[in-house]
C-alpha cells in the first residue's frame, strides 16, 4: 500500500484538482488555516472553484490568495469582513457567495460528514438567508430546511496526524477543521507533526 503520508503540499494535492470543484477549506479567521496547501491550490491554476469556507482570510493571505488570482468562482461563507478583494468582487458581481449563519455552515458541513442530506434550523427564519428555501412548522414554530454540504476537496489544518488520518488538533485551531475533514470526499490535512 502507497503511503498517504506527504513531505510537500505539492505532491499531497498531485491529482486531486481540477476546474470547477468544490473545495472546503478549515480554519476560523487565520487560526487553523491550512495555509501550503492553500498556496499550493494557488499554484495549480485551477479556476472556477466554489470555496466552503467560514470566511476567505484576508488581502493576499489565506484564502485571499485564491481571490487575488480570480480562481473562486463562488464562496459558501459565513463572515465576510476583513477582505476588500472580496468585497469588491462580490459588489461588482465577479464572485457569487452564499451566505451562511455561522452555526447553520457549521452544521451543514457537519452534517454532510454525516450522511444527512437535509436539517431542519430555526436560524434564519424570516431573513433573506431563508429566502427561495423550504420551511416547515414544528410544534407551532416555524424552521428552514438547509442541506448538508460535501466537498470533492477538503483542505484542513491539525498539529498532529498519523499514518491511519488520525488528527489532533491544538486548542481553538480545532474551530472548522473537523467537521470539514469529514465532509470531504477526499481530505488532505496540513500537519505540524
Amino acid at each position: 500500500m502507497a503511503s498517504k503520508i506527504y513531505h510537500d503540499a505539492k505532491g499531497a494535492l498531485d491529482g486531486l484538482l481540477f476546474d470547477g470543484m468544490t473545495i472546503m477549506a478549515g480554519g476560523f479567521g487565520l487560526c487553523g488555516i491550512p495555509e501550503n496547501l492553500i498556496r499550493e491550490i494557488e499554484a495549480s491554476g485551477v479556476k472556477n472553484l466554489t470555496v466552503i469556507s467560514n470566511n476567505a482570510g484576508v488581502d493576499g493571505f489565506g484564502l485571499g490568495v485564491l481571490l487575488n488570482s480570480k480562481q473562486v468562482k463562488k464562496m459558501i461563507s459565513s463572515y465576510v469582513g476583513e477582505n476588500k478583494e472580496f468585497e469588491r468582487q462580490y459588489l461588482s458581481g465577479e464572485l457569487e457567495l452564499e451566505f451562511n449563519p455561522q452555526g447553520t455552515l457549521a452544521e451543514r458541513c457537519r452534517a454532510g460528514g454525516a450522511g444527512i442530506p437535509a436539517f431542519y434550523t430555526k436560524t434564519g427564519v424570516g431573513t433573506l438567508v431563508a429566502e427561495g428555501k423550504e420551511t416547515r412548522v414544528f410544534n407551532g414554530e416555524t424552521y428552514v430546511m438547509e442541506t448538508g454540504l460535501v466537498a470533492d476537496l477538503s483542505v484542513v489544518k491539525a498539529y498532529k496526524g498519523d499514518t491511519q488520518g488520525n488528527l489532533i488538533y491544538n486548542k481553538t485551531a480545532r474551530n472548522f477543521n473537523p467537521m470539514m475533514a469529514m465532509a470531504g470526499k477526499v481530505t488532505v490535512a496540513e500537519v505540524e507533526e
